[in-house]
């Protein structure tokens, strides 16, 4: 039913609840003595985006997200030995336009396969603090199956890795960097905006077309999204259609085991690359240091 353009919502999980515990606890104590969701009304933006360059790898790294999301993975009744699965981000949405680009980029509409991730990759989705509709994401459902024009050709994952990634906090006034986007006017209307409490999991396939909210609520939204694949999907290019992704590289090196945390197999990997990425073109968590 994902692969057909449904979308799951959850209630709140002990595991959910526990990962948002951990965001509001490292975003208070960064933002102190702000409330993170007001702060930029009393910070630069210059200040507010050496705060974020250091709270999102801290909340990426901790050691307690990678057992946090093996909880909620189990919870939700997935296979851990077959299921595979990338870091949680931390996710920012400031109110009115204050920072939309670089490390708080506001995404246009998109879909995920725009940026080089397999047919099977599901996404999750949760708010840190209650939310509103005015802060949210909007699934544009109109799109599902109406191939966009867009300007994923462009798009290399692993050049995203080695340059476009490590530029975020340079990208301050407007963001330079080359991402997928739509290349034709859109009718995004009528859209879905789907409004769980603090906790609560939305959960799409990467094939959705969707877009963060312009945000009018007055105050900076936090959410957390992750995302799994599945072996035997990967192994069989199986998943959501691709209707109109052209971009190259491939994300396969971010995803872990449920289990161990080990790497997807190079046997499976073999098939999305063309040969392994250098060092400088792996995602930041996992390089060496």
């Amino acid at each position: 039913r994902l692969y057909d353009g449904s979308i799951f919502v959850y209630s709140p999980s002990p595991a959910t609840k526990l990962l948002c515990d951990l965001a509001r606890e490292l975003s208070e104590r960064a933002f102190y003595p702000h409330d993170p969701r007001d702060a930029q009304h009393s910070l630069s933006v210059d200040e507010y985006v050496a705060i974020l360059s250091k709270l999102k790898p801290q909340f990426i790294h901790h050691p307690e997200c990678r057992q946090l999301i093996q909880a909620i993975l189990r919870d939700v009744g997935c296979n851990l030995e077959e299921t595979y699965f990338d870091l949680p981000r931390l996710r920012t949405a400031t109110h009115g336009g204050y920072l939309t680009s670089g490390i708080a980029y506001a995404f246009k509409p998109h879909r995920d396969l725009w940026y080089s991730t397999p047919r099977c990759q599901i996404n999750w989705w949760l708010p840190v603090y209650p939310l509103e509709s005015e802060n949210s994401m909007a699934f544009h459902m109109n799109y599902w199956d109406r191939p966009v024009k867009n300007s994923s050709s462009e798009f290399n994952y692993q050049d995203w890795n080695r340059n476009g990634r490590k530029a975020a906090t340079q990208q301050v006034a407007t963001d330079q960097r080359k991402q997928s986007e739509a290349l034709e006017q859109l009718d995004l209307n009528p859209e879905l905006r789907v409004i769980p409490e603090p906790g609560g999991l939305i959960m799409f396939s990467a094939a959705h077309l969707h877009s963060t909210v312009p945000n009018t609520s007055g105050r900076t939204r936090f959410s957390i999204d992750f995302r799994t694949v599945h072996t035997a999907e990967l192994i069989d290019n199986e998943g959501a259609p691709n209707i109109d992704s052209a971009s190259t590289g491939t994300t396969i090196r971010d995803y872990v085991k449920g289990t161990d945390f080990s790497l997807v197999p190079e046997n499976i990997r073999s098939r999305y690359e063309f040969r392994p990425p250098t060092e400088d073109e792996l995602p930041p968590q996992l390089r060496s240091r």
